[in-house]
């Protein structure tokens, strides 16, 4: 919604308010304009979940739209370079690209990339199934297994669906125990929750704690009540042993709610048995009498929460790891309960109207690794394209995606993009990954379109509803996400059922804002939360905290919790393996992000990239004095797949034995087209990450814990001779 209003300086100044889409958080923002010229954004205090705060990245919501690097028009990869070509013959020769490689090698010969950009996108989430189902291929690939995948599996197997995640209320608990997550950097993530620093700040205001396991110090450890290091992949033993000593100190209460709806819950208490505190002291870096301290400080506290993220999901126990996380706090009542592990109820609710997900009914023809929800793992997509054969992918589309630097061995995937005969890329710019497509098509900015987060509400600390109008309206020559996915699916797929066909016309008549208002009709909140109210509250509405949902939450037929023991338990003759063979002399690799940053997305904005380079190897002034090395001095780090060259920057932030490179750079390839983040490229850390590396329970990539070696250059001619290699 815009109000006008009147200063003495701009008579046309106007405000609009909005939610910034540039993460999982959320926040409110109100934008000061003066016709479609940008004067500032700022937080949006009247905005009841976010109440004015914003990070950095909202700033580039203004950088992006008047981004002179973006595409606004369809571009063809010539001989002579990128030809601009109108929409039509844009659409026309991308749908020819795709029937002619299904045609000629099979429907599953063309594969298709989800990246994180589309969750965050109303028109895209409401429309994308159009275009998937368009295109009539099994081999789909996304983000998730490189991020959360374990997240999904875990709630299908525990809740009954794949979305239906209890997330931490952090507003409300006394303790909260963090395990591989910097809700700082991310406010949140799987946690929707802006402001991070100040809720955290509550916790320890309120006499409660908040304490950090990582292998770095991170700026949520730093405002913490305590931090304690941990060898990367390692989590899946202090957890472990955390659930051992829940049982030892008879602090398991099966009495609970959640516990009472879980039919295998007695034999969780002989899951861990071997794995005591002492037993994995070693191993983890934690000694014995502080893991017994945090597990009786967590139970005693009047509520608590046990909060994993991306640091134990992306390794080779990821699945395991966030399956003990949801157990121990169901075994100790923490499940349900007020400060504890709650289900959000969103006025939008995607858990009742998609399907639960599933694991594994294909695999993938050359890794055989098991699919999820239709998915493979990202893990075998180089592969798919690589190794001849029948099935061997010839064709893609990525759609808000740049794996070549976001998933693992970058250069092998960018390798095999460059093989493939054709490729289109849905992306507003020209990136490491879309400089490989014959076509690519661009949407339009953020701030042209409509917004309602129907993602990230179902993922919400506090329940809020919240719809944003377009700021700017499309120009004629631009098309939206949503538009571009029907055109296309009208292309591919003129044969589809008259509902479908329906839904496309009336979509396309009346935007995706049509689809919006039907999911609202009947979703949880349908009295409060109408497009009419939603318009009449620009900043947003308060549904309210988090509230007890079980067994309703539950979509099990039988409303009840399925542990699913023998599926897990299985995964721990691993455990027992990669205990035996743990070699601690092993530099290992993890990944960094920071406020400033979101994967590769946000290079280009000036604002964000501004100041010293962040691109950076940490590591522990021991390691550094082991391998000769000398802050700012660059440094050869080698993995099995690939080598690299940063400068090393040495600090006691990091664990002695573990390196950190952020993820997102490596914006120095040939044909990339964004200007500010060439000149500020660093270099991609997942061309070190081994695509090897998976948790075998479920796909997902293990970019943590990756062994590297090091080696110091000395010299031009050292450097030189790296870099060439």
């Amino acid at each position: 919604m815009t109000t006008t209003v009147a200063t003495s300086n701009t008579v046309n100044e106007q405000l609009h308010f909005r939610t910034c889409t540039l993460c999982e958080a959320m926040c409110g923002v109100e934008i000061k304009h003066d016709g479609e010229k940008v004067l500032s954004i700022k937080g949006d205090k009247n905005d009841p979940f976010s109440q004015g705060y914003i990070c950095p990245k909202a700033t580039a919501l203004q950088d992006l739209h008047e981004d002179p690097d973006r595409l606004r028009q369809p571009v063809e990869r010539t001989a002579d370079g990128w030809k601009p070509i109108s929409w039509p013959e844009a659409l026309d020769k991308v749908a020819a690209g795709i029937q002619s490689i299904q045609q000629k090698y099979g429907q599953n010969a063309l594969g298709v990339y989800l990246g994180n950009p589309n969750v965050h996108n109303m028109g895209g989430m409401l429309t994308i199934k159009q275009l998937l189902t368009s295109l009539k291929t099994r081999s789909r690939f996304s983000a998730t297994s490189i991020d959360q995948l374990p997240h999904h599996i875990v709630s299908m197997h525990l809740f009954g669906h794949m979305l239906r995640i209890p997330i931490p209320d952090v507003n409300h608990t006394q303790y909260m125990l963090i395990i591989g997550g910097n809700p700082l950097a991310s406010n949140g993530s799987i946690m929707t929750a802006p402001n991070m620093r100040q809720k955290l700040k509550d916790i320890k205001a309120r006499d409660g704690k908040v304490v950090v396991i990582d292998p770095r110090r991170t700026e949520t450890a730093d405002i913490a009540s305590e931090h304690h290091f941990i060898r990367p992949a390692t989590d899946v033993l202090l957890l472990l042993a955390m659930l051992n000593e829940i049982y030892a100190q008879g602090y398991a209460k099966l009495d609970s709610k959640a516990a009472t709806l879980a039919p295998e819950i007695d034999r969780i208490a002989m899951f861990a048995k071997e794995y005591t505190p002492e037993s994995v002291a070693d191993i983890t870096g934690i000694a014995a009498p502080e893991i017994k301290r945090m597990v009786k400080e967590f139970c005693e506290a009047e509520s608590s929460v046990c909060y994993g993220r991306m640091g134990i999901s992306v390794q080779e126990f990821g699945l395991l790891s966030q399956y003990l996380s949801m157990v121990i706090n169901i075994v100790t009542g923490r499940l349900d309960e007020v400060g504890g592990a709650m289900f959000p109820n969103p006025a939008i609710d995607v858990v009742n109207s998609s399907g639960p997900g599933y694991l594994g009914k294909r695999h993938s023809r050359v890794s055989h690794l098991p699919d999820f929800n239709g998915e493979y793992p990202v893990v075998a997509m180089a592969d798919e394209m690589l190794v001849a054969g029948e099935g061997q992918l010839k064709g893609f589309m990525m759609v808000a995606g740049n794996p070549v630097i976001s998933t693992p061995n970058g250069e092998k995937l960018d390798k095999a993009l460059s093989q493939l005969e054709f490729m289109v890329s849905l992306d507003y710019f020209v990136t490491e990954t879309s400089r490989h497509a014959n076509i690519i098509l661009p949407p339009v900015s953020p701030l042209e379109r409509d917004h309602y987060d129907i993602t990230f509400n179902g993922f919400a600390v506090h329940n809020v509803a919240k719809y944003s109008p377009a700021l700017f309206d499309r120009k004629d020559n631009a098309m939206h996400d949503w538009e571009i996915y029907l055109e296309l699916a009208d292309r591919l797929d003129k044969d589809a059922p008259e509902a479908t066909q329906k839904e496309r016309a009336a979509t396309k008549a009346f935007g995706p804002k049509i689809l919006l208002e039907q999911g609202l009709k009947y979703g949880p909140h349908r009295e409060a939360v109408t497009i009419e109210t939603l318009l009449a509250n620009p900043h947003g509405i308060d549904l309210g905290p988090l509230h007890s949902m079980l067994p309703e939450a539950i979509k099990h037929a039988d409303k009840q919790i399925h542990l699913h023991v023998d599926f897990y338990q299985a995964d721990l003759a691993r455990v027992r393996e990669m205990v035996q063979q743990y070699n601690e002399d092993e530099i290992l690799l993890i990944g960094r992000r920071h406020v400033r940053s979101n994967n590769s997305w946000l290079h280009n904005s000036h604002r964000l990239v501004k100041g010293k380079s962040r691109c950076t190897l940490m590591l522990h002034p021991k390691t550094a004095e082991q391998h000769g090395i000398i802050n700012g001095q660059n440094v050869r780090v080698t993995s099995r797949v690939g080598s690299i060259v940063i400068a090393a920057e040495v600090t006691d932030e990091l664990m002695a034995g573990v390196v950190s490179i952020p993820h997102g750079f490596g914006h120095g390839r040939k044909g990339v087209k964004q200007k500010i983040a060439q000149a500020h490229a660093g270099v991609s850390v997942n061309d070190l990450t081994d695509d090897t590396l998976i948790d075998q329970l479920s796909g997902n990539a293990a970019v943590n814990g990756v062994p590297v070696q090091l080696e110091a250059l000395d010299s031009v001619v050292d450097i030189a001779l790296a870099t060439a290699s």
